[in-house]
């Protein structure tokens, strides 16, 4: 299985030629490669990072619904980690109905 969580783009900076940028996981920030979607972010913006790299961007609106998948997925016990961090996001997020 390949897990992509989404997380907003805080930063970014140059590292040797490589778009870099910390990423917020709800609450927990991690640099992040942006190099895939430099053309395509600024800080702000939501990206869809697996092991390290983003690899795409998406919109408030589709972060929230992968919270709300990984909230789902998360009934199974050995993924315990991953309800913790789609609880904080969704609670982070402004309700969609508040657009």
């Amino acid at each position: 299985m390949c897990l992509g969580i989404p997380g907003r783009i805080l930063d970014t900076r140059d590292d040797r030629g490589l778009l870099m940028g910390s990423v917020d996981f709800s609450g927990v920030r991690r640099e992040v490669c942006l190099a895939y979607v430099a053309d395509q972010v600024t800080p702000g913006d939501y990206v869809v990072v697996h092991v390290g790299f983003a690899i795409s961007r998406v919109d408030e609106i589709e972060a929230r619904r992968t919270f709300e998948a990984l909230q789902e997925m998360s009934q199974l016990e050995e993924l315990d980690w991953m309800r913790e961090v789609a609880d904080q996001g969704l609670q982070g997020m402004p309700p969609q109905e508040a657009r």
